[in-house]
């Protein structure tokens, strides 16, 4: 466990460090484009955010390497090359896309070269789990086809979710972190060595998403882009294919009846789709609902819109970070939910919390009208509009666009809050906007800010 965590921190460390110097470059490389009728942003925003990721990805593989344990995995197995030869390829066609706009098509076959060059290399599914009949071994056809679907399908499913400041890096983060705790019990409890590369891949996934996240969170400096979304999703769908297709289900031996019983028991990490799309769900919806909803109006499937789940999020009157932060409670309960059934009786109480403080946050964010506040002894630690305010009284007389809304205080930002106090205050109102910085809790409405308003927030970044 500790050269995972190891693993894990140094992917973080160098995503983290990495994305400042590559948001300068996405700056000077003119990697920010023009603000489209579906985005929910602002101001240009600079991509290429997936370059840091992919470094992170890199130095986490050598930093496993040269590792006493993990080292063995790189000598014993071809897949973490089979990973960075895969990852390489659909990053570079993510980075000429963030540049250049490349057509949906050519995307799509760059995805499909970048699963065959993983199953050239060894990470394949060879067999099938199927509950009710066992193992069903798959011809060399069977398992490439396979495999490209469940990669094509899961990149595209992280692709579609990245709409939202921090949304995919959060939700892909959640799924690696129970993925990771499925794989590892495979490989420490049952001592089944070909679960460590899955184990290896959720860590990394994991320490790229969270070294990329401070630097995502609304208001975003930096967006991971194509080259960033395509390449998360490749890494959690390397991870599925490892334990799906790699894995032996009777060599876990949960119980004495055989292969049937032990697939019968480890069926939530197969399915939908006999594959472990589960800890995807989310995007994975939102995949098919995308889908159906365009080639419905008579669209093609790749055409972009303002359909997706957190688009009707924004829609119904949730803010930006609320609407970021139900998905994330939504992917956390249908993950864990999905591995509550994987896991022993001694271990069972930690997932079933998370799954019921899962639920539990889903439900207050949902309500309508609560606002989360912090404790007293964290206010210095949480975005301005988490915190507690002493005073917060309504002006009856209108303010300029430029005055301070009512209970700002001198040098800070206005929060949330605040911005809504001047919105209902005002005599003059612009034209609203969904899902941008203003809305207060539970609406996503909030005025225009004033050019000059504008100009000073670009200045202090």
């Amino acid at each position: 466990m500790r050269e995972y965590l190891l693993t894990l921190c140094i992917t973080a460390a160098v995503t983290y460090l990495l994305t400042g110097p590559v948001r300068k470059f996405a700056i000077v490389a003119g990697a920010m484009p023009e603000i489209r009728a579906r985005d929910v942003h602002r101001e240009p925003t600079p991509r290429l955010g997936g370059i840091a990721m992919f470094f992170g990805l890199c130095a986490g593989l050598l930093v496993a390497d040269h590792l006493t344990n993990l080292s063995q995995l790189f000598e014993e197995s071809n897949e973490p090359r089979a990973l960075l030869s895969g990852a390489a390829l659909i990053w570079l066609i993510g980075v000429l896309d963030d540049k250049f706009e490349i057509d949906a098509l050519i995307k799509l076959g760059g995805q499909m070269i970048a699963a065959g060059v993983m199953v050239m290399q060894g990470l394949t599914i060879l067999w099938l789990p199927v509950p009710g009949v066992g193992s069903v071994a798959l011809t060399q056809g069977q398992g490439t086809l396979l495999t490209v679907a469940l990669v094509v399908i899961t990149i595209n499913a992280v692709n579609f979710v990245d709409g939202l400041d921090g949304l995919a890096a959060g939700m892909v983060c959640i799924a690696g972190a129970a993925f990771f705790l499925y794989a590892y019990r495979i490989w420490y409890s049952y001592g089944i060595e070909a679960a460590a590369p899955a184990t290896l891949f959720s860590a990394i996934l994991m320490g790229m998403c969270l070294g990329f996240l401070p630097h995502n969170m609304h208001p975003a400096r930096i967006f991971m882009g194509d080259s960033g979304s395509m390449l998360i999703g490749l890494v959690l769908a390397a991870g599925a294919i490892s334990i799906t297709g790699q894995v032996d289900p009777d060599a876990l031996n949960l119980y004495a009846g055989g292969e049937k019983e032990a697939v019968h028991q480890t069926v939530p990490v197969y399915i939908p789709l006999l594959l472990p799309l589960t800890i995807i769900a989310v995007p994975a919806a939102d995949l098919v609902l995308a889908i159906v909803r365009r080639t419905w109006r008579g669209q093609s499937p790749f055409a972009a819109d303002r359909g997706h789940l957190h688009h009707r999020l924004l829609e119904i009157g949730h803010s930006h970070s609320r609407a970021v932060l139900i998905m994330y409670f939504w992917s956390a309960l249908i993950a864990f939910g999905a591995l509550a059934y994987s896991v022993n009786s001694a271990s069972m109480w930690i997932v079933l919390s998370v799954v019921i403080l899962s639920a539990l946050g889903l439900l207050l964010l949902l309500l309508p009208r609560f606002t989360p506040r912090a404790p007293l002894w964290a206010q210095h630690v949480v975005p301005p509009r988490y915190r507690r305010r002493r005073s917060r009284a309504v002006a009856s007389a209108p303010q300029g666009a430029g005055e301070r809304a009512p209970g700002a205080s001198a040098g800070t930002e206005p929060d949330e809050d605040d911005q809504a106090a001047a919105a209902v205050v005002a005599d003059h109102r612009a034209p609203v906007t969904a899902g941008v910085l203003g809305g207060n809790g539970a609406t996503a409405l909030g005025h225009h800010a004033h050019p000059g308003d504008r100009g000073k927030s670009a200045r202090s970044r």
